[in-house]
């Protein structure tokens, strides 16, 4: 992935379980790891670089954290997928001007959302 100069380059997330995290995103979103020790696991896609630390913690808007936001071309497949891999749907799909999404958690709670833009 080529570094941009003062872009967003690396994303780190809490997980109460590594294994659960990798699990779940390779398995909905083909996610590639990296392993660095027990406690941490590296994570790449076609976008983004980032890992996952070992942490009891869960970041959701509710929290105050920053919403992670997927790209979806058919949100209706990418929510089954999410629900088979043990995620769980938090808000429904809804419209906005331009799009609609849903917000999901991943097996450690932590919260996503997934859009596509109206055609």
């Amino acid at each position: 992935m080529m570094n941009k100069h003062e872009t967003i380059n690396y994303l780190e997330l809490p997980a109460k379980s590594i294994s659960a995290a990798q699990a779940f995103f390779g398995e909905v979103f083909q996610w590639s790891f990296e392993t660095y020790g027990p406690d941490y696991l590296a994570f790449s896609d076609s976008t983004i670089e980032g890992g996952f630390y070992q942490s009891e913690l869960s970041a959701t808007q509710e929290n105050g954290s920053a919403l992670v936001v997927f790209y979806s071309d058919n949100l209706t497949a990418t929510q089954s997928k999410i629900v088979a891999a043990g995620g769980t749907i938090v808000t429904p799909e809804f419209s906005f001007p331009g799009g609609s999404r849903f917000h999901f958690s991943d097996p450690n709670g932590n919260e996503y959302a997934v859009w596509k833009k109206t055609e």
